[in-house]
């Protein structure tokens, strides 16, 4: 695995992926790790928005104290891309980078609409596939995508 320092390779990232699946994902769930997600922003007294859907049902919304309405867009745009491609913002955003180009520049999807910046996840369930997405907004994109894997591996560990 990468150091905390580094940017994660796009084999990190499909290996989170891998490990990070669900058994089910209720709504019980969903008001669970939201909290979680909530209880770590509080603690590191970062400004974040925290957002989960399901199934295109909003399940889970909180903005902490920093937060602006920027950060609802964000996480609109960051949904969509995991919505569009079944993974991680970060990941699909570290997959056109690999490539030698940007997000922005090579997928000819409109950028006021989707945004390949980490922070959004999918919510996968073991047999079905992705269902929805925990997303955070506020930090730097890498610091918005480990803070969600870190509630993601808390949640499941």
């Amino acid at each position: 695995m990468a150091q905390a320092q580094d940017t994660p390779s796009v084999a990190d990232l499909e290996a989170q992926e891998q490990r990070l699946v669900f058994r089910t994902f209720t709504h019980d769930d969903a008001w669970a790790l939201g909290s979680l997600l909530v209880e770590l922003g509080r603690e590191r007294q970062a400004p974040i928005a925290v957002d989960i859907h399901r199934a295109g049902q909003q399940l889970f919304h909180a903005a902490l104290p920093g937060s602006t309405p920027d950060n609802d867009a964000w996480i609109a745009r960051k949904r969509r891309v995991v919505e569009r491609y079944g993974s991680a913002s970060y990941l699909v955003g570290s997959r056109f980078r690999a490539k030698g180009t940007t997000f922005e520049d090579s997928s000819r999807l409109d950028p006021d609409r989707y945004a390949a910046h980490g922070g959004s996840f999918p919510i996968t369930v073991e047999g079905v596939g992705v269902i929805g997405s925990v997303t955070v907004s506020g930090l730097p994109q890498i610091e918005d995508h480990r803070l969600v894997v870190e509630a993601l591996e808390r949640f499941l560990g």
